[in-house]
């Protein structure tokens, strides 16, 4: 969320942020709504300052008459403020439902274009697979090598469940555990964060499409435990499962204010995630691409309010993916991505996408955002300058390694003609017994 000072003093460029990231947004209808909002404030201000003084006078009354002509004004007062009260409720609603729509404007270095189809390829790094035979699916190679059953996980689990076996939790282990190591050694702090959260911390991060949460469109599972839980509105405190370890990291911080000597703080955190998915009707149907839940490290860092600051953490958070991808031998590309598909908080973000031979497409498999203070006005993260001014503070995330994508292009890109699997040697010291390759038992 911005600054509605920001917004006054720099309509057009916020105008022009509107159209670039295709947003459904009357600025000009916010801006009316906040003058009305502002003068109901100032109005209601008044009111409450002339009871006050009211009160004040009755205690120094002389007779009866001045009591009862000092009681008709503070009725009066009283009237006018039960009108304008719930104007102004009625008024910050639609304030800040069209507040929230408001998005950061993006960095100069973002490309201008409508879809993802105009995302730009930065550079692609290392070199597609050759075989001498024809390539399986990952569906096909996890089938033989016994190490998804898909099947019996959508019988239990329902629509795009799974059971990970044998050697396949092995892999998928591995890659969490290197995923972790890789993190400590570049100085990230380990934190392993709630998955079930309240409301406030999904908000704050930019997981609800509005000021609360909309089953149709934010791809959200919310908790119910009674069936009062099911009507939403008698739900007291309203609970929900992550997708993605971020919200729970950056909400640790809320309503705190850190010193500025505290910053950069980096921390990376292991969840399991869950994603309704409802957005991806009809895509990737079937196999580990798309599925509802899964392991993932993600990594935050919350810097002071400098572009600059935040414009190197960014390039070096996204170099450790770049630097996992290229020690797992994956060829990989990275993307900057462009305004049309670039959500409304964030100020830059890259995508990297692994080479999937089997699927014959690239997949993503990371993606390093920069919100500026956008989720720390939400969740009022603040810290202290050297000067004793308190500033929100700048956050980052970025996708360290998910469980389900990374694996796809392991057992793709590693695949053999005998129908085993190459481990990458980075995850060979964490496979049991230091198996270097997936077999058929």
């Amino acid at each position: 969320m911005l600054d509605i000072k920001y917004i006054r003093e720099n309509k057009e460029k916020i105008k022009q942020t509107i159209k670039d990231k295709n947003i459904n947004l009357d600025l000009l209808e916010l801006i009316e709504i906040d003058k009305e909002r502002v003068s109901l404030i100032k109005s209601i201000e008044e009111l409450n300052s002339l009871r006050n003084d009211l009160n004040d006078m009755i205690k120094t009354v002389k007779n009866d008459r001045e009591r009862q002509e000092i009681i008709a004004k503070g009725r009066i007062f009283k009237e006018k403020l039960e009108v304008k009260e719930p104007l102004l409720k009625s008024v910050k609603k639609k304030f800040n439902d069209l507040m929230v729509k408001v998005p950061t404007v993006q960095a100069e270095d973002v490309p201008i274009g409508k879809t993802e189809d105009e995302n730009v390829i930065v550079y692609e790094i290392g070199h597609k697979p050759k075989f001498d035979f024809k390539p399986k699916t990952h569906v096909e190679i996890a089938q033989d090598l016994d190490l998804i059953d898909f099947k019996q996980g959508a019988k239990v689990s329902g629509y795009r469940g799974y059971y990970l076996k044998n050697q396949g939790v092995d892999i998928v282990m591995a890659l969490m555990m290197y995923a972790m190591q890789k993190m400590a050694s570049k100085g990230y702090r380990a934190m392993i964060p709630p998955t079930l959260v309240k409301e406030r911390a999904l908000f704050g991060t930019g997981y609800f499409s509005g000021t609360k949460y909309n089953p149709d469109t934010d791809e959200i599972y919310q908790v119910v435990s009674s069936k009062e839980d099911l009507n939403m509105d008698s739900q007291k405190e309203k609970k929900f499962l992550v997708g993605t370890a971020e919200p729970g990291l950056l909400a640790y911080y809320m309503d705190k204010t850190l010193e500025e000597e505290e910053l950069p703080i980096k921390i990376y955190g292991y969840s399991q995630c869950y994603r309704s998915e409802i957005g991806s009707h009809g895509r990737d149907t079937t196999g580990f691409y798309r599925v509802h839940e899964f392991m993932k490290i993600e990594q935050i860092v919350i810097a002071s309010a400098k572009k600059s600051v935040v414009d190197k953490l960014q390039e070096e958070m996204v170099a450790i993916s770049e630097e996992i991808h290229a020690d797992l031998g994956l060829p990989y590309r990275k993307l900057k991505i462009c305004t049309g598909d670039l959500s409304t908080g964030k100020y830059r973000q890259y995508d990297l996408e692994a080479w999937m031979p089997g699927l014959e497409r690239w997949g993503e498999t990371g993606s390093a955002s920069c919100f500026l203070d956008w989720q720390s006005r939400r969740l009022n993260v603040k810290y202290k300058d050297k000067n004793g001014e308190k500033k929100y503070v700048y956050m980052l995330n970025n996708t360290v390694l998910p469980s389900p994508r990374p694996l796809i292009a392991i057992l793709e890109n590693f695949q053999q003609k005998d129908g085993s699997v190459l481990i990458p040697k980075v995850l060979i010291p964490f496979m049991p017994n230091k198996n270097t390759k997936i077999v058929k038992k």
